[in-house]
C-alpha cells in the first residue's frame, strides 16, 4: 500500500496532448493506493482509486471533513458513470446535456460503490465527467472512475490554481502532483438529483441557469 511519501513526484503533463508515458506514472500510484493532485476542467482535485480505503482517510484528513462529506467518481463516459448511480430517463437526459463540464451530480450509488465513501445515511454519491484532457487521460487509464474531492484546505477561500503552489501545500502529503498549467479556482456546481427534484447544492464553475 502506498503511503505518504517525503515529497510528492511531480510531473509535468501537457494540458491538451498529455503526455502516456506520465500519465501511466500516475495511474501506477493510484493503482497501489496512493493519492494524487491531478487539474480538471474548475479546480485542482484530490484523488484515490476505488477500492484506496487508506487513500479516503487521507482526502479527509487534509480536507478535515467528516463521515457525510459526498465524494465524486471522476468518470471517464456516461458508460462508465451509468455503472455507480442509478439515472432515471428524465435524469439522464439532464445529466447528460451537462456533459462534459464543470457540474457534479449527486445521485443514488449502486451497489459498484464502496460502502465507505458513499454518504451513509442517504447512499448517494458525486458524479462527474470533466472537460479536460489530462483528467480524462487518467481516468480512461485508470478503466475505473477516480474518486475524488476539490483540493480546498480548511481555512482558505479558494483552492490553489497551480501545482507549484499544491506542492508547497501538500508536497509531503499527498503521492504525485500533476502540473498542467494554470487552472480555475472555482469547484464544481453541485446538482442534487437524488431525491427526483433538481436541487442546487452547490453554485461553482458550471452555469445554473441550464437547468
Amino acid at each position: 500500500m502506498a503511503r505518504s511519501s517525503p515529497r510528492a513526484r511531480y510531473l509535468d503533463i501537457h494540458p491538451v496532448d498529455p503526455q502516456q508515458r506520465l500519465v501511466d506514472q500516475a495511474v501506477d500510484v493510484l493503482r497501489d493506493g496512493g493519492l494524487i493532485a491531478y487539474p480538471t476542467d474548475s479546480c485542482y482535485a484530490l484523488g484515490c482509486s476505488l477500492g484506496a480505503a487508506e487513500g479516503l482517510e487521507r482526502i479527509r484528513r487534509i480536507r478535515q471533513v467528516d463521515k457525510n462529506h459526498h465524494f465524486t467518481l471522476v468518470c471517464a463516459d456516461f458508460a462508465q458513470l451509468g455503472q455507480f448511480v442509478i439515472v432515471s430517463n428524465p435524469t439522464f437526459r439532464l445529466v447528460k446535456s451537462a456533459t462534459p463540464g464543470p457540474y457534479t451530480f449527486i445521485l443514488p450509488a449502486t451497489k459498484e460503490v464502496p460502502r465507505r465513501m458513499a454518504h451513509p445515511k442517504k447512499h448517494t454519491v458525486g458524479v462527474r465527467i470533466p472537460d479536460h484532457r489530462v483528467a480524462h487521460a487518467l481516468v480512461e487509464t485508470l478503466g475505473e472512475p477516480i474518486v475524488s474531492s476539490t483540493l480546498l484546505l480548511p481555512g482558505q477561500e479558494d483552492p490553489p490554481s497551480e501545482g507549484w503552489v499544491v506542492q508547497d501545500l501538500l508536497g509531503e502529503q499527498v503521492d504525485v502532483i500533476i502540473d498542467s498549467g494554470e487552472v480555475g479556482i472555482e469547484p464544481t456546481t453541485v446538482v442534487d438529483l437524488s431525491t427526483g427534484e433538481l436541487e442546487i447544492a452547490r453554485e461553482g464553475a458550471g452555469d445554473i441557469t441550464r437547468f
